[in-house]
């Protein structure tokens, strides 16, 4: 027979994958209701999951009515909170909440970055358990107790030892006066944010190491092999195979630090006023919400408080909606590179 004929009356691979469908063993009708059971309850599961955020947005929507209708969009370019007046603006716990959660970025990213890399590539073996252990340990303490340590033992060395030295070099500089005036206080929003960057250096240094750890020795001891040295290995091999998931770390330590409320409160000195130095008093939304939900007098100013947070679940959203975006875009320039 010609190949074209046979290639006429060859089964296609739907073809095949029907026949042997058919031809297979079928399972009791038990086990496929079961299996029908199993299917449902997983897709159960994951639309529960957005139908509990759908609630959570409509619930804010619904009680925050009142501010937005009266505020509009004003309420975020507002500076002034006064409950007695019933004007009510979400700048500064806006300013408070991103600038202490930038701080602690700007922390807790080198120390995380710096301890994964020591536990995976430089550390001895007998070390690695203990300090490993530590780091977990850290992740697991209360938030209110790094906020009465922040207060009580922290804020005043750091007012006595560190605010001065930094008011005197930074202070008159041209640039970063702004930043470093006014009294040392040893409270305010650098404080806030360096007690939010030992809460989320667990964070980001737990999902670091598990990534670096994934990396294949094989890529690791070839570099060696060829004469790279421990910097170069991490730069041009283990961060380039783990970016993904270091910057999904990262992501994970900047929603801790948006959403932390007791250590923030202790700490960031709880004032409703704007200021473009980091060494003064200020305030955050999950700060604001602690301090005054349970005491707010008046639909306006319950209201109010509960646009904050939906303002909170907002930049929440966005930020993790960002880091989704970025994940994909790294993880599509990787497939195509490859």
């Amino acid at each position: 027979m010609p190949p074209s004929e046979l290639a006429l009356t060859a089964p296609t691979s739907e073809q095949a994958m029907q026949y042997a469908y058919n031809q297979a063993p079928k399972p009791p009708q038990r086990l496929v209701w079961m299996d029908a059971f199993f299917r449902n309850l997983t897709r159960f599961a994951a639309f529960f999951v957005f139908s509990i955020l759908a609630a959570i947005l409509i619930s804010l929507l619904i009680h925050s009515q009142a501010a937005l209708s009266k505020y509009g969009f004003h309420f975020l370019v507002d500076p002034e909170w006064d409950p007695v007046a019933e004007q009510f603006g979400a700048l500064v716990p806006i300013y408070g909440t991103l600038v202490s959660s930038a701080i602690a970025l700007a922390i807790a990213i080198p120390v995380s970055f710096g301890i994964a890399l020591f536990l995976t590539e430089l550390s001895p073996t007998w070390l690695k358990r203990p300090l490993g252990t530590a780091i977990e340990m850290l992740a697991a303490i209360p938030s209110i107790i790094y906020g009465m340590w922040g207060l009580f033992v922290f804020a005043p060395l750091f007012a006595d030892y560190v605010q001065p030295p930094l008011i005197r070099t930074f202070g008159s500089l041209p640039i970063f006066a702004p930043l470093f005036k006014g009294p040392a206080m040893g409270i305010g929003m650098l404080t806030a944010g360096i007690i939010l960057a030992v809460m989320v250096i667990p964070f980001i240094t737990a999902v670091m190491r598990d990534v670096f750890e994934l990396v294949p020795p094989m890529l690791k001891e070839s570099a060696y092999g060829l004469g790279a040295t421990t910097w170069e290995v991490v730069w041009r091999v283990v961060l380039p195979y783990t970016k993904i998931g270091v910057v999904g770390g990262v992501m994970l330590g900047l929603g801790r630090a948006l959403g932390e409320t007791m250590a923030v409160t202790f700490v960031i000195g709880n004032a409703h006023r704007l200021s473009t130095s980091l060494l003064a008093p200020g305030n955050s939304i999950a700060s604001s919400l602690a301090n005054e939900f349970t005491e707010a007098v008046g639909e306006l100013h319950s209201a109010a408080l509960i646009e904050l947070g939906l303002i909170l679940f907002l930049i929440t959203t966005i930020v993790l909606a960002l880091s989704k975006a970025l994940l994909l875009q790294l993880a599509k320039r990787e497939g195509t590179t490859t």
